[in-house]
């Protein structure tokens, strides 16, 4: 068993890693759809590239207010896993589950993309360097201290898909505010 000291750090991590593979998105993505556009038309068909073309042909400046609104997610399931660890006011464990099952299935999105296009794609890198190896730790530990179990993991899928509509509105509000 761990430390209730090692879980909160564990915890507290979440938004740490969460911005060092943003960090990684922000400052290549402007540049790499730019570079890739006739590679993403090329190798997808048009309605699905221009989709993707159009979704994340943002400014920097613009990506970085929609990475804001996600972080403040982020943020918030962070404190309430803190407060489920120590029983406080605004426990929530569910939440804090279902960002990290984000986190960690995005982090195959990226390495997906880096094999379909022959190359590293923006967040590919920690990805792999962060994402995953944190995600499997956090997970393990969670489940060691019975805080978390398969069945809660399994029951949490489902609301995975839920989030989506809130990470494109975030892209939205980025482009929107930012023009």
């Amino acid at each position: 068993m761990e430390s209730l000291y090692q879980l909160h750090t564990l915890i507290w991590l979440f938004p740490v890693m969460f911005i060092f593979h943003d960090f990684e998105e922000i400052i290549l993505v402007e540049g790499w759809i730019k570079k890739n556009k006739s590679k993403i038309k090329d190798k997808l068909p048009n309605s699905i590239a221009d989709k993707i073309i159009k979704q994340l042909s943002m400014s920097t400046a613009q990506f970085s207010v929609s990475v804001l609104i996600i972080f403040l997610f982020v943020s918030s399931s962070t404190y309430m896993a803190s407060q489920y660890i120590q029983s406080g006011s605004f426990a929530n464990i569910h939440f804090f589950i279902v960002c990290n099952l984000i986190f960690f299935l995005h982090a195959f999105t990226h390495i997906g993309q880096s094999i379909f296009f022959r190359g590293l794609t923006p967040g590919a890198l920690t990805s792999m360097v962060v994402i995953i190896p944190y995600s499997i730790f956090l997970f393990d530990s969670l489940i060691e201290n019975n805080i978390l179990s398969w069945n809660m993991i399994w029951s949490s899928i489902p609301f995975v898909f839920l989030v989506i509509p809130v990470l494109l509105v975030a892209h939205g509000i980025g482009k929107r505010v930012i023009s």
